[in-house]
């Protein structure tokens, strides 16, 4: 199994270095957050937060995950980088397709892409784009971003999208992994049917366990169940060596390991951050 760690909502000083101690210490992948702005009145709940609450957000730097991991993949070697998630519906295909397959290349292809829908309708408000529509253009996102990593001319004819032949230079050898993060069942048939992996977030072993079952048998009904699929996992209960051994029999292939909740105010300096890399390398990674 591989180790993951994700950072976001920090001083965006603390990314660089970070990044560097986790390929050192052995971690498979780094993840980033995205979003592109924050609402001054905002409709309903955020419901990462347990109260509903988002205004630990207001002024929380927030830098773009591809101009991030630019930066990131010039001084790290190995480690793989990976949106967490993506907000893919509030943008448009064509633009994301040419960041995606310029920053595969500049980084040696070590960027997987990780998609989502945004829980903010202001999102949607902002860039122009359509809030009831998102699920089933997203559908359609998908599909045009791995035709436009072909590096052939290339044509998209459907409902919300209608592209003319185009192609696109530079593009990677192949498409980068396209990994789904959500919590629906909309969701998990989504990735089911369309993407390469599954990030499940903030479960227990035991939710986690069924999730993984419900994820095996939707690729089942479409097919694919001995097509390569990824699971990723964020799982609130994993404290030893064991847990771990365990997640990974339920066929979790990559594990996040943490040393702070994101979705608080962060109060931790860089070198306690470095240190808490380190000792998670010392005492999970090498000895795994």
């Amino acid at each position: 199994m591989r180790f993951c760690i994700a950072e976001s909502m920090c001083d965006t000083t603390h990314y660089l270095p970070i990044a560097k101690a986790a390929e050192e210490v052995g971690f498979d992948t780094f993840s980033l957050g995205d979003s592109i702005i924050y609402p001054e009145v905002a409709v309903g709940d955020y419901p990462y937060t347990q109260t509903g609450d988002r205004s630990f957000l207001d002024g929380v730097p927030f830098p773009d995950p591809f101009q991030m991991f630019a930066a990131m993949g010039a001084v790290t070697d190995r480690i793989q980088m990976m949106t967490g998630v993506l907000k893919l519906p509030i943008r448009n295909p064509v633009l994301v397709a040419k960041q995606l397959s310029s920053l595969a290349v500049l980084t040696n292809e070590r960027f997987i892409l990780g998609v989502g829908l945004s829980p903010w309708l202001e999102d949607f408000q902002a860039t122009g784009e359509d809030w009831k529509t998102r699920g089933s253009r997203m559908d359609e996102m998908i599909e045009i971003l791995r035709g436009l990593m072909v590096g052939d001319y290339y044509e998209f004819h459907g409902k919300h999208y209608d592209i003319a032949r185009i192609k696109q230079c530079p593009v990677p050898s192949r498409c980068p992994r396209i990994v789904y993060g959500g919590h629906t069942m909309a969701a998990y048939r989504r990735a089911a049917r369309l993407c390469d992996g599954f990030t499940f977030i903030d479960l227990d072993t035991a939710e986690l366990a069924e999730r993984v079952g419900i994820m095996r048998g939707l690729l089942a009904e479409c097919g694919r169940e001995k097509e390569p699929f990824e699971i990723y996992a964020g799982v609130t209960d994993a404290r030893s060596l064991d847990d771990y051994k365990r997640i990974e029999d339920l066929g979790v292939d990559a594990v996040f390991l943490g040393y702070r909740n994101a979705y608080e105010p962060d109060t931790m300096t860089l070198q306690q951050k470095l240190d808490a890399v380190k000792q998670l390398g010392d005492n999970v990674i090498a000895k795994y």
